[in-house]
């Protein structure tokens, strides 16, 4: 299997970035960064920065660059992403997380294979995350079309289910107004690269992994 693979998946909140990441994560054999994920860690931790990021978080908007990019080049430096490879969901956002990351890149002659765009209907991500319910020990999803077997208790730890503060609908629509102003950019950075590869993001996982999987290995010439 190809190593070092260095991707990054784009898309509108509820894309299906989080579950393609994981999946060309085993595949390829590299590291899955989710900054929301971290996010979410270092705020359970008590860090400053990991509670200062979940208040925006929970507010629906956007984390500020500084915050992001000092979570990330920490995560980048302790785990060898640069040297091993590594697929970023949700991960840059703005056109100066983009710019940043290729400095950081192209220092350290380590560029990036390919960016994925994950092409999705606003309404079907608005009902994917406004109906999704995640459990607050194992993090296990749900979603109000299928939920737990009792109500409100995990079926694979008997933890509780509930919605994230930052899945309500309001919520929802802020990010994907935010997302539309202030990370739309990032496609046309990439797309002057070159390294932009649109993706329907509609089907089934399978054919959604199938359709990112052949681009990606297109790219690598494998």
């Amino acid at each position: 299997m190809t190593s070092g693979v260095r991707l990054i998946l784009l898309g509108k909140q509820g894309s299906g970035k989080g579950t393609q990441a994981v999946r060309l994560a085993d595949h390829y054999g590299i590291a899955h960064l989710s900054t929301g994920d971290l996010f979410r860690a270092a705020a359970r931790a008590g860090t400053p920065s990991g509670l200062e990021a979940i208040e925006y978080m929970d507010r629906g908007e956007l984390v500020p660059d500084d915050i992001v990019l000092k979570v990330v080049r920490e995560q980048m430096r302790r785990g060898g992403l640069m040297d091993d490879g590594f697929v970023l969901d949700g991960f840059p956002r703005t056109l100066a997380q983009a710019e940043a990351l290729e400095a950081e890149l192209a220092a350290a002659d380590r560029p990036l294979d390919v960016a994925i765009d994950l092409e999705v209907p606003t309404e079907i991500v608005l009902d994917r995350i406004a109906g999704r319910r995640v459990c607050e020990d194992c993090g296990t999803t749900y979603h109000l079309t299928m939920p737990p077997k009792v109500a409100g208790v995990c079926d694979v730890c008997g933890g509780t289910v509930s919605q994230r503060d930052d899945d309500t609908e309001a919520s929802v629509m802020r990010r994907l107004e935010l997302y539309h102003t202030a990370t739309m950019p990032i496609l046309d950075f990439y797309r002057g690269l070159g390294r932009l590869v649109e993706i329907d993001g509609m089907g089934s996982g399978d054919e959604v992994f199938d359709r990112v999987r052949t681009a990606v290995d297109g790219r690598l010439g494998g």
